[in-house]
């Protein structure tokens, strides 16, 4: 989170439909996952849970060599 009254800049990400049609993704991603129909449903169903910042690194795909990096996929 950002204090009030700071000013800040993040990167460029495309457009506006890039952005969301990326967000959606992984909102129907998420809602396979879980086996949830409507965001209704994952409201009622799911939770989100802490995790450290060694069992974030240790969740990520490790011991593959990446060919091609994915637009909503990046470590580091």
């Amino acid at each position: 989170l950002v204090p009030e009254g700071i000013e800040g800049q993040v990167p460029y990400k495309g457009t506006a439909q890039a952005v969301i049609h990326q967000l959606v993704g992984g909102l129907r991603a998420a809602m396979g996952y879980t086996g949830n129909r409507t965001v209704a449903e994952m409201r009622r169903n799911c939770r989100f849970v802490k995790i450290t910042g060694a069992g974030l690194a240790e969740s990520h795909v490790h011991d593959v060599q990446i060919t091609r990096e994915s637009p909503n996929y990046r470590i580091g």
